[in-house]
C-alpha cells in the first residue's frame, strides 16, 4: 500500500476551524462524530508535526447532559466543564460587529501534545462571556449549537467563529497559510479574508479549504437574506456576499465552496451525494479516519505491541494482523468485553452477561440513523432469540435537545426493549460521551450501523470498532461501502449501492426491506457463526483488522489533506 507523504512542498501553517471538538471526555465541547473527528484530526496534526492551530467556540456549558426517564423520555440540560482546569486564558481581545453593536471576543488556549512526537498543536477557544458585552452576546459561546435559540443566534455564533476567530489568530501573531473549514459553520472567515484582500476572490480561494459532512440539503446552514441584512455589517456588507450564495438565502456551504480552492467529502459514496447536491463544484473524497491509539483498548494494545511492532506511529502495519494468533486475539477481545459489560452494569444497574453475543449501537439519536430498526418486528426478533441463539443489545446516543423525532427513537427503544425483556437483555446507556463510545467500540461483539441510504456521510464509530477486531453489521452507506467485504469484515444489511434505489423506494418500504435483511443476517450468519464456528469468527476479527486497519486512520487522512488540499 502506498503511504502518502508531504515532502515535496511545505504547506505552511494550517488553521482548522470547527464548531465542535472532542479532545477528551471531560471537555464537553462536542456533540458527535463531527467533533470527535476534529479532535482526532488535531491529535494526528501533532503526531505528524503539522504546523497547525485549531479554532473553536469555548462552549463552556457543553452540549447536552442527558437524563432518561423510565419511558426513555430525554431530559436535556446544560453540561458545563471546568474551563480553568484545562485551558489557559489569553491576553487578547477583538470585536465583531453583530446587530450593529460591537461584540467582544477573547480566547483560551489548550495544547494537544502528541505522545509520539512530542509536538504541540494549540486549540484556541473563543469566548464572548466578556465584561462589556450584553447578555445575549455573552451567551454566543456558552452552549454548543444553542438549543432553544433561533437562526439569529446561530448566525451570531458563526460570525464569532469565522470572523472573530480569524481576528483572534491575527492578534495572537499566527501567520496562516491555509484556512480549513470543517463544515460550513466557519464560512464567515471567507468574508473576513475578502475584506483583507480588497474583495479579490482569487486571493481568498488560494487560502481556503472546505470539508462538507452533510449529505442532505436541509442540513446545510442557510440564513434568510433579511436576517443577514439586519445582523451582518462587518467585515463586508450582505450585498458583497450575494454572489457567493443564491437568492433563497445565505447558504454557508455555498459560501465556503465558492471561496475555496479545494473541497472534499468524507467518503467515496458521500462524494457522489455531495457532487449531485452541488453540481457546479468539484468535490473530492478524503475518507475520514480515527486516531488509532486513542480508540484501541488496553488488551488489544498489548496484543498489537507483541505482534505488530510500530503500529502506533505507522498504522499501515495493520496489514500484518494476519499473523495475530487466534487464542491471543480471542483472549484480548474477551478481556475488553468483560470490561465493557462491567462498566455498563455498574453504571446502569443492568445484568448484561459477558458470555452472550452482544450487539452495540452508539450514534447521535437522529431519525435517519434508525436506532430502532432492529425492533421492526418483535415477533421475528423474539423467534430468533428463542430459537437461534441468545443476544443482548446495548444502545447509546443523545437526541438534539428539542428534536422530538430523535427523542421518539429513544422512547421506541425503551418500549420495545420492555416488550422483549423476557428473552433479550437490552440496555440504553445514559449520557453518551467519548468514554461510553470508547467502551462500546472496544468491547461489544458486533457493531450495528443501519442508517437510511444515502444519508450517512461516513460513520467513524465502525472504524473504531474495527481496530478492536469487531465486525460491523450495516447498511452499505458512508465508509462501510469501502470497508465491507461480506463474511470477511462483517455483513451488509440490504442491497449493494448499485442496486439501491432510495429515490424510487418509500421510506416505509426501505425500512421493511432492511429490517428483513437484518433479521436474515442475524438468523443465518451472525448468531450461528458466533456460537457454532469460533474459528470462522476469529478469522473475521483478524480480517477486519488486516483489511481496514491500514487505511481508516487519521494519519492517512491528514497526509491526504497535506497532498491534495493544503499544497494546492
Amino acid at each position: 500500500m502506498n503511504t502518502p507523504t508531504a515532502t515535496s512542498e511545505e504547506p505552511g501553517r494550517i488553521a482548522y476551524y470547527t464548531m465542535e471538538i472532542g479532545i477528551q471526555n471531560d471537555l464537553h465541547t462536542y456533540s458527535g462524530g463531527l467533533g470527535v473527528l476534529a479532535g482526532d484530526t488535531i491529535r494526528s496534526f501533532a503526531d505528524l508535526g503539522v504546523e497547525g492551530v485549531c479554532v473553536t467556540p469555548l462552549n463552556e456549558e457543553g452540549y447536552c447532559k442527558q437524563t432518561l426517564e423510565e419511558d426513555g423520555s430525554q431530559i436535556s440540560d446544560a453540561d458545563p466543564w471546568p474551563v480553568e482546569e484545562y485551558a489557559e486564558p489569553l491576553d487578547v481581545e477583538v470585536t465583531v460587529e453583530i446587530y450593529g453593536r460591537d461584540v467582544r471576543v477573547t480566547a483560551w488556549r489548550y495544547d494537544v501534545v502528541s505522545e509520539q512526537s512530542g509536538e504541540t498543536v494549540p486549540v484556541i477557544f473563543l469566548d464572548t462571556d466578556v465584561e462589556g458585552n450584553d447578555d445575549d452576546a455573552r451567551r454566543y459561546t456558552k452552549r454548543l449549537y444553542a438549543p432553544g435559540h433561533g437562526d439569529d443566534f446561530t448566525l451570531a455564533q458563526e460570525l464569532v467563529l469565522g470572523v472573530g476567530g480569524t481576528r483572534i489568530l491575527d492578534e495572537l501573531g499566527y501567520d496562516v497559510d491555509t484556512y480549513h473549514m470543517n463544515e460550513g459553520h466557519a464560512a464567515f472567515l471567507t468574508a473576513e479574508l475578502l475584506a483583507r484582500n480588497d474583495m479579490d476572490e482569487a486571493a481568498v480561494r488560494e487560502q481556503c479549504v472546505f470539508t462538507t459532512h452533510t449529505p442532505v440539503e436541509a442540513g446545510h446552514d442557510e440564513f434568510d437574506w433579511g436576517l443577514v441584512e439586519e445582523m451582518v455589517t462587518d467585515p463586508v456588507a450582505p450585498d458583497d456576499l450575494r454572489p457567493f450564495s443564491h437568492d433563497a438565502g445565505l447558504n454557508m456551504s455555498l459560501l465556503a465552496l465558492n471561496l475555496s480552492s479545494y473541497a472534499n467529502s468524507v467518503a467515496k459514496k458521500h462524494q457522489e451525494v455531495s457532487q449531485n447536491m452541488f453540481p457546479k463544484f468539484e468535490i473530492d473524497a478524503i475518507t475520514n479516519g480515527v486516531h488509532v491509539p486513542h480508540w484501541i483498548g488496553d488488551a488489544f494494545g498489548d496484543l498489537y505491541d507483541e505482534h505488530i511492532t510500530g503500529w502506533r506511529s505507522n498504522p499501515y502495519k495493520f496489514k500484518h494482523a494476519t499473523v495475530l494468533p487466534s487464542e491471543g486475539l480471542w483472549d484480548a477481545h474477551q478481556a475488553q468485553k468483560r470490561e465493557t459489560i462491567e462498566f455498563i452494569n455498574e453504571r446502569e444497574g443492568s445484568d448484561l452477561d459477558p458470555e452472550t453475543l452482544t450487539i452495540g449501537f452508539a450514534r447521535r439519536a437522529a431519525p435517519y440513523k434508525r436506532a430502532n430498526l432492529i425492533f421492526y418486528n418483535n415477533d421475528r426478533l423474539r423467534h430468533i432469540a428463542e430459537n437461534v441463539g441468545d443476544i443482548q443489545l446495548v444502545f447509546a446516543g443523545k437526541a438534539f435537545p428539542g428534536d422530538e423525532n430523535g427523542e421518539q427513537k429513544i422512547r421506541d427503544i425503551f418500549h420495545n426493549a420492555w416488550q422483549l425483556n423476557d428473552v433479550i437483555e437490552t440496555q440504553y446507556v445514559e449520557d453518551y460521551d467519548m468514554e461510553v463510545g470508547a467502551k462500546l467500540t472496544e468491547g461489544v461483539d458486533v457493531w450495528l450501523n443501519n442508517p437510511r441510504r444515502p444519508l450517512e456521510a461516513c460513520g467513524t464509530s465502525g472504524m473504531k470498532a474495527a481496530y478492536n477486531g469487531i465486525p460491523q453489521l450495516g447498511t452499505l452507506d458512508g465508509w462501510w461501502v469501502e470497508g465491507h467485504i461480506e463474511g470477511e469484515t462483517g455483513w451488509k444489511i440490504g442491497p449493494d449501492p448499485e442496486e439501491s434505489t432510495p429515490d424510487q423506494t418509500t421510506d416505509e418500504e426501505e425500512t421493511r426491506q432492511d429490517a428483513m435483511a437484518l433479521y436474515n443476517q442475524l438468523e443465518n450468519e451472525v448468531i450461528p457463526t458466533y456460537y457454532d464456528d469460533r474459528e470462522r469468527w476469529i478469522k473475521m476479527m483478524r480480517q477486519t483488522i488486516a483489511f481496514n486497519g491500514p487505511y481508516y486512520h487519521t494519519r492517512r487522512m491528514v497526509r491526504e489533506y497535506l497532498l491534495d488540499a493544503y499544497t494546492n
